[in-house]
C-alpha cells in the first residue's frame, strides 16, 4: 500500500518575528492537505526578553549557551508565547492545529550537549522521536506545532535545534509516511550570492555540496541546515527543501527553492 504524504515544515526565527510574513505563511501552511507538522524557533523574542530580564546571552557559531536562566527564559517563549500564538492563528485560519514541545507526550527526548571545548548548558542533541504518538495525534486529523524545548526523561528540559527536531521527525517518520521535508525562511533557498535572492541554486547534491564549501561559497548560517538535509535523505527521507517561507506552496511542489537530492 503507497504511504500517505507527511509534510514536515521548519519555519525560521526571521518569519516569526515579522507579524506581516508570518501571518502570509500560515495562511499558505493552513491551505496545504494532508499531514502536516509545523517545527518552529523563537526568533528575536527571547533575545529581547532576556535583554529586559538582564539575564546575559552568550553565541557560540550561531548556537545559544542555555544556562539556568536563559532555559526558563526560551521555555516560557518558544513552548508558550509563540506556540500557542501560532497555533492561535491556525485555529482562526480553519486548521485544528495541536501545540507541543518534545516533552509533551514524549515527542522528542534528548541528552544534554556533551562538547570538549563548550560547554552549551541546557543544550540538547535528540536521542529519540515518540513517532507513533505523533502518528495518533495525525491520524486524529491534528495539525502538530512543535516548539524546541526537548526533555531527557529524567525531568530535565533542554533547548534544541529546530532544524534538527524536524530533520529527526522526518526521519523517524519515513518508516510510516512519505515524507517531505521543508525548510523555509527568508531567503529563497540556498545562494550562489548571500545578497542575491535571485541566485537559487535549483539543485545540490553531495558532490556539489562539497564543491560550494571548499571554494567557500556557502556560508556558516546555511552548513548546519544542509548537512541536516543530507543526513534527513541518507535516511529515507523523501524530499527536502530550503526556501522562501512566502513560497510555501511552490516549494511543497518542487517548483521554487533548492531540492537536496542523493
Amino acid at each position: 500500500m503507497e504511504k500517505q504524504v507527511l509534510h514536515i515544515i521548519k519555519v525560521g526565527g526571521n518569519i516569526i518575528d515579522d507579524e506581516i510574513r508570518l501571518k502570509g505563511f500560515l495562511e499558505h501552511f493552513a491551505s496545504m492537505p494532508g499531514n502536516k507538522i509545523l517545527v518552529h524557533g523563537g526568533g528575536k523574542v527571547a533575545t529581547q526578553l532576556a535583554k529586559e530580564l538582564q539575564v546575559p546571552q552568550q553565541m557560540v557559531e550561531g548556537r545559544r549557551i542555555t544556562d539556568k536562566d536563559t532555559l526558563r527564559i526560551v521555555t516560557m517563549v518558544y513552548a508558550g508565547l509563540i506556540n500557542k500564538q501560532v497555533v492561535a492563528s491556525l485555529q482562526a485560519l480553519g486548521t485544528n492545529a495541536i501545540g507541543l514541545c518534545g516533552a509533551d507526550a514524549g515527542l522528542v527526548k534528548a541528552r544534554k550537549r556533551s562538547h570538549a571545548q563548550v560547554d552549551y548548558g541546557y543544550v540538547g542533541d535528540v536521542t529519540e522521536i515518540g513517532s507513533a504518538r505523533i502518528d495518533a495525534l495525525l491520524r486524529e486529523g491534528l495539525s502538530i506545532v512543535l516548539a524546541p524545548i526537548t526533555h531527557d526523561g529524567h525531568g530535565q528540559l533542554l533547548n534544541t535545534n529546530a532544524d534538527t527536531i524536524a530533520q529527526e521527525i522526518a526521519r523517524s517518520m519515513s518508516s510510516i509516511y512519505h515524507t517531505v521535508l521543508v525548510y523555509s525562511f527568508e531567503k529563497a533557498g540556498v545562494l550562489l550570492d548571500a545578497e542575491d535572492n535571485s541566485s537559487v541554486i535549483p539543485r545540490i547534491d553531495p558532490a556539489l555540496y562539497a564543491e560550494l564549501k571548499k571554494d567557500g561559497k556557502i556560508f556558516a548560517g546555511m552548513i548546519p541546515k544542509l548537512d541536516n538535509a543530507f543526513q534527513a535523505i541518507a535516511s529515507g527521507v523523501g524530499k527536502v527543501i530550503i526556501g522562501q517561507a512566502e513560497n510555501l506552496p511552490m516549494l511543497v511542489n518542487g517548483h521554487a527553492g533548492t531540492t537536496i537530492v542523493p
